[in-house]
């Protein structure tokens, strides 16, 4: 199936529910960074965390979740914006993994000791930021530190991700429950007992249960309405335009510099895109400059 996001609202229960299949991006993310199977799981949570999070926003607004915890991982940087627009990259693509790619690999890659960081562009005077210490280095249970805390918004998480250990992504997706603001907790809490008597969400999806099938089962004595699908994909805003931008940005002696290197190469961090810039085209630049 291709990737999507689907939410639930339970007015009169007070909840709502975000579930969505990301296994296509995911994909394409690991296929632009190169990443090794475990590299691409910590991704994979990374990526669907943003999704998730990027769910809840309003027109024109951007998240990014920035993970930097104590294991081989190092640093993971991902963005979504309120269209499904998803990015992201690792500080190491390639970190070894000893055995099968189970949750706990992934933590263990993840490491804890650290910081998640959320920043909101929310299109107000100043940006969103708030920092909590990475509990588990299980980005689901983390994040769902995160929404109860910072946010104060009882909240909970799941993420899946099934990568085999030739690196082919299986599976993966992720599942958001809230109370409504100013709602009791009864309801998600039925929700997340629920939620635990199901096998873990990446075998679900492998299993090729949908988004809907596992609200229907999660709301099943809910009375709850249906709200709108929206479609995801891997899409990074960079662009040889803004590229060339940037280089026009430099001081006249980098310049000179690059032109007498022969060529200039701007590497997108987030998706791995090269752009080259030849000597005349730098030439031209300059001379723009002057």
């Amino acid at each position: 199936m291709n990737d999507y996001l689907t939410r639930v609202l339970g007015r009169e229960a007070g909840v709502r529910g975000i579930a969505c299949v990301t296994t296509d991006l995911v994909s394409e993310a690991a296929r632009r960074h190169g990443t090794s199977p475990a590299a691409t799981a910590a991704l994979g949570y990374g990526l669907t965390a943003a999704v998730l999070l990027g769910s809840l926003l309003k027109v024109q607004q951007r998240v990014a979740l920035k993970v930097a915890g104590g294991g081989p991982l190092q640093k993971m940087i991902t963005e979504s914006d309120a269209y499904g627009h998803v990015r992201g990259y690792v500080n190491v693509p390639n970190v070894p993994a000893a055995s099968a790619i189970r949750p706990e690999i992934v933590a263990e890659t993840i490491g804890r000791g650290g910081k998640l960081t959320v920043v909101k562009d929310l299109k107000l005077k100043s940006l969103y930021e708030s920092t909590v210490p990475l509990q588990t280095g299980f980005l689901d249970a983390d994040l769902t530190y995160y929404l109860n805390q910072s946010e104060q918004t009882p909240s909970v998480v799941e993420i899946g991700v099934k990568v085999d250990a030739n690196g082919h992504v299986e599976a993966a997706g992720g599942l958001l429950l809230q109370t409504l603001p100013g709602e009791e907790t009864s309801t998600l809490e039925r929700l997340s007992e629920r939620l635990d008597d199901l096998p873990p969400l990446g075998e679900v999806l492998v299993d090729g249960r949908t988004p809907q099938d596992i609200l229907a089962v999660l709301f099943r004595d809910v009375d709850f309405e249906w709200l709108e699908e929206r479609p995801l994909e891997f899409k990074c805003g960079c662009s040889r335009k803004r590229s060339r931008q940037a280089l026009q940005l430099l001081p006249a002696e980098d310049l000179h510099s690059l032109i007498a290197e022969g060529e200039a190469v701007v590497d997108c961090h987030f998706c791995h895109e090269r752009y080259v810039f030849e000597r005349e085209e730098l030439q031209t630049l300059l001379a723009e400059r002057e």
